[in-house]
């Protein structure tokens, strides 16, 4: 398979000595711009299938009918948030 490039890339000065500043050692400028871009391909993949899912799963709930009310979720973790107050505040005193 060939290789292709990416497109350069203009940044301020400053920039480009701080981004030289954290090259490790034998890495270059490329090899580091490789790994940003990689780096970010392979979050903004994993991002979007995370949406995908949640989507999905917000979807089969609605279908189904067996979701949580939210007054109740809401309940619950105020309760908790009560109780972890409290355990504090005796901490506290």
């Amino acid at each position: 398979m060939k290789t292709a490039t990416l497109p350069p890339i203009r940044v301020a000065p400053d920039l480009r000595l701080e981004l030289e500043s954290v090259l490790e050692q034998g890495e270059s400028l490329s090899q580091f711009v490789e790994n940003a871009v990689r780096a970010t391909v392979t979050k903004r993949k994993t991002q979007t299938e995370f949406i995908r899912r949640g989507i999905s799963a917000i979807e089969a709930t609605q279908r189904d009918g067996n979701g949580v009310p939210t007054e109740q979720v809401i309940a619950k973790l105020e309760a908790k948030l009560a109780a972890a107050r409290q355990v504090k505040a005796k901490r506290a005193g």
